[in-house]
């Protein structure tokens, strides 16, 4: 064999034992579980808001938001949040915004000094998941008690629009070219709202999964991530067409972030695992693994500079026996055990 064709042989061999070894290692993100933060204050949580920028994460606890710093030193508190879901920023204002369930109304709070400087008084009830829309430049609350949409302009703090959708809802996100997209859990329905005229476009049955809560969107492929806590799944939609591309098996899950730098989709599950999806192209996907947490961290936070992800939970006493009356009890919260994870490389 001459030189020349000796060469390429051995390329050739190159390549092909190369081939399993890279497929093995895509299958692991090398996250675990890198620090755990305690916060002494009591009460439930939901969502959690991370602010890598400015190395902030904002807490739902309670009746108020706890505000620690991504390395776990404590920077404040946000009180009379009552029933406080989520968490909206707007850094252009300075200003800080919550969901507030029990008292159907919005906190605004200034960033710098995490002081309370006014409420939002909202015609809706029970005000979930809230966020920014960096399109419309509006707040935008998911109500699940009236079944609407509440938008508001920050710098002026009222009312513009409603938008009544018929459906619990849980989470939104924005493509940011004009459209919202919106879980609706109960008929398990993406809807679709236009963010200008804050008329329904459209709506689309999610086709696979049930009980959607966690939702985020890759802007640049236009997919849509859902997280569907009934059916446990991940369901993946085309946003322009309702289309589902994908599904893949998850836990009981409350929260979904996508990393769009890594292009990762990560569900975090109530048994104690977030998993991990990435995508390959618009049109194909890939499990990767389920990274070990904690039971409970179902709701989840995501620094988009270090990649990192944050998750709340608690230590619980075991649930009681179901009944008629109460079906799904829920476990009661051990005091003081209440904690944030981060999970990261």
């Amino acid at each position: 064999m001459n030189s020349q064709k000796k060469s390429a042989v051995l390329i050739l061999f190159s390549v092909i034992t190369a081939l399993p070894f890279q497929s093995w290692a895509q299958k692991t993100t090398g996250f675990k579980v890198l620090n755990n933060y305690k916060i002494p204050s009591v009460g439930g949580w939901d969502y959690i808001t991370v602010d890598g920028a400015n190395k902030r994460v904002y807490v739902s606890h309670g009746s108020q938001v706890n505000v620690i710093s991504t390395t776990g030193d404590s920077l404040g508190y946000i009180p009379k949040t009552t029933g406080v879901h989520g968490i909206a920023l707007v850094q252009s204002l300075g200003k800080g915004f919550t969901s507030n369930g029990r008292t159907n109304s919005i906190t605004v709070f200034d960033l710098k000094t995490l002081t309370a400087a006014g409420e939002i008084a909202l015609p809706a009830k029970n005000p979930d998941a809230i966020f920014y829309d960096d399109f419309s430049k509006k707040i935008i609350t998911c109500n699940g008690g009236s079944q609407d949409l509440t938008f508001v302009d920050p710098a002026t703090e009222k009312v513009v629009a409603t938008v009544p959708l018929g459906d619990k809802l849980e989470t939104a996100v924005s493509d940011g070219k004009g459209k919202i997209f919106v879980n609706g859990e109960e008929s398990s329905t993406i809807f679709v709202v236009d963010a200008t005229t804050f008329k329904e476009i459209t709506r689309y049955k999610i086709d696979g999964g049930t009980s959607p809560s966690g939702l985020d969107i890759d802007r640049e492929t236009n997919r849509l991530f859902i997280a569907c806590g009934d059916s446990k799944t991940m369901v993946i939609m085309d946003a322009s067409n309702g289309k589902t591309i994908a599904k893949f098996p998850i836990g009981r899950t409350d929260g979904l972030v996508f990393d769009p730098e890594l292009k990762i989709a990560y569900a975090s599950n109530g048994e104690g695992t977030i998993t991990a999806v990435r995508e390959l192209s618009a049109d194909k996907f890939e499990f990767i693994e389920n990274i070990p947490t904690e039971p409970g961290a179902r709701t989840i936070g995501i620094d988009m500079v270090t990649h990192h992800l944050f998750l709340p939970t608690a230590k619980s006493e075991p649930a009681p026996t179901p009944t008629t009356d109460n079906p799904r009890p829920r476990p009661k919260q051990i005091p003081g055990t209440f904690h944030v994870i981060e999970v990261g490389k």
